[in-house]
């Protein structure tokens, strides 16, 4: 399970598994508004590290980022550290 300190957001993490064929279990948030993020847990699952990243990023709420925005961050650094 790989973990993401999220920034500028009121959740304060993310986890999820990732498959062998690129694809996103599990996806947790820690804290946030708890439907906003079930939505968005509930959406990710079973979708490729890119197609989840591409259609989150950028996504605005508050400080600059939103949950999703996190997201898409956090699948960033998820691809950075299996370099």
């Amino acid at each position: 399970m790989f973990t993401y300190k999220t920034s500028g957001t009121c959740s304060r993490s993310i986890s999820f598994n990732v498959d062998e064929s690129g694809r996103l279990h599990n996806v947790k948030f820690n804290g946030g508004c708890r439907g906003n993020t079930q939505g968005v847990e509930k959406l990710a699952e079973g979708r490729t590290l890119g197609e989840v990243e591409s259609m989150l990023a950028g996504i605005q709420c508050r400080n600059g980022t939103s949950c999703p925005d996190q997201l898409s961050k956090a699948i960033a650094a998820y691809r950075n550290s299996v370099k």
